[in-house]
């Protein structure tokens, strides 16, 4: 399964989560993004394009704003896929808390 993970900046959230499900589950294929060209630029992370939309089988995001600028540019074409973890910008890269959100979230919605 192709999962993809959509923060706004690609700094600190979608990247975390990549990198935890990539130590946690060899079985599927992970890749993060952000939803802000503006932040992606200031980063030098990455841009989330509607290739990768189509690219996931998953999409995992963070807040309802990201549902929202999906929604803002490809309408509901990829809303089937998309699931909120309902995580705050309010922690830094591979944070503990963080770590232990994520595990928390993402097991609520595995299948």
């Amino acid at each position: 399964m192709n999962i993809l993970f959509l923060c706004t900046a690609n700094l600190n959230r979608s990247k975390s989560a990549e990198v935890l499900c990539m130590r946690m589950h060899d079985n599927n294929t992970y890749k993060s993004a952000g939803l802000s060209a503006k932040y992606t630029a200031l980063n030098n992370s990455t841009l989330c394009t509607e290739e990768l939309l189509c690219w996931a089988d998953k999409v995992y995001v963070f807040e309802p704003m990201h549902l929202d600028r999906i929604r803002q540019y490809t309408k509901n074409k990829y809303i089937s896929k998309i699931l909120n973890l309902n995580i705050e910008d309010k922690y830094r890269f591979m944070n503990e808390e963080l770590i232990q959100l994520l595990k928390l979230k993402i097991l609520e919605y595995r299948d």
